[in-house]
């Protein structure tokens, strides 16, 4: 996309607080973006008519004082009123989490929370601009779509099998050993994702080292994405520790790779990227 980013960042309301504001106003500069600040204390429609006379292509919108449930859907409302709802609006600041639904609902496409990267800020709007211009967007990686499955460390598919397929009625897919995991696996289908019972075949594996701590139970929950090494780098480049710095062989032709524990609220996650058609 050949063209400068043009961003409005603005504090409305009475929040007299802007030092968040002016440090994402010069990393947006230092990414290549011009900036214009409107200063402390602006209404909606000051923010509104600043955006439309500067000919911005995306606001970022700060608020501390509580009133973004109030502010930001008038500020969306107030573009669509002047013909500018192509204008990209995003927000942050002291946002709670419960209340991010509501404000992309009146328009907000993005709230970034306290200790977001800036550079996320950045391309972020570069990425939005770009799609609407009709422009390649700049790679980001697509959110996961499903839970692939859900992996259960078992000691033996044979006992385990009888509860999953004749009391729950799950339909027992195929049994696979991956001896690179060190591992027996059964495939059970169960809607668009499987559970997926891990029996290991090797005691220094790590499901049998996972048995022998914490005995039998939910080990993983694998999320199904694309391009499984691109988003390997970008979660790496985010400060967030793998297992795994390359995809590796998994069950069901699947390449797979594992987030360290303590990168995830040590809960295990795994990525992982199947063929087209794979199910």
């Amino acid at each position: 996309m050949n063209k400068t980013i043009r961003v409005l960042i603005a504090k409305p309301g009475l929040d007299g607080h802007d030092r968040g504001a002016l440090v994402v106003a010069q990393a947006l500069r230092d990414y290549g973006m011009e900036v214009i600040y409107t200063g402390l204390r602006q209404t909606p429609e000051q923010i509104v008519a600043s955006a439309i006379q500067e000919d911005v292509d995306a606001i970022g919108l700060s608020c501390l004082s509580g009133a973004h449930n109030e502010l930001f859907p008038e500020i969306t409302r107030l573009l669509l009123e002047r013909g500018a709802e192509d204008i990209i609006v995003v927000g942050g600041g002291v946002i709670p989490w419960e209340d991010i639904p509501f404000l992309e609902s009146k328009g907000i496409r993005k709230i970034f929370t306290p200790g977001t990267p800036t550079i996320d800020t950045a391309k972020y709007i570069e990425k939005a601009v770009a799609e609407r211009e009709g422009y390649a967007a700049a790679p980001l990686t697509e959110a996961p779509k499903k839970i692939d499955h859900i992996g259960i460390a078992v000691t033996s598919l044979d006992e385990s099998l009888p509860f999953y397929v004749n009391v729950l009625g799950l339909k027992l897919e195929a049994i696979e050993t991956v001896a690179e995991q060190g591992v027996k696996v059964a495939f059970l289908a169960i809607g668009e994702s499987k559970i997926e019972l891990l029996e290991p075949t090797d005691p220094s594996s790590a499901v049998a080292e996972f048995i022998a701590k914490r005995g039998e139970g939910v080990h993983h929950v694998a999320l199904g994405v694309s391009d499984i090494n691109q988003r390997i780098a970008e979660l790496k480049q985010h400060g967030i520790q793998m297992i795994h710095d390359q995809a590796v062989k998994g069950a069901g032709g699947a390449e797979i790779a594992f987030l360290h524990p303590s990168s995830t609220r040590k809960v295990l996650v795994e990525l992982c990227e199947k063929k087209r058609g794979d199910s």
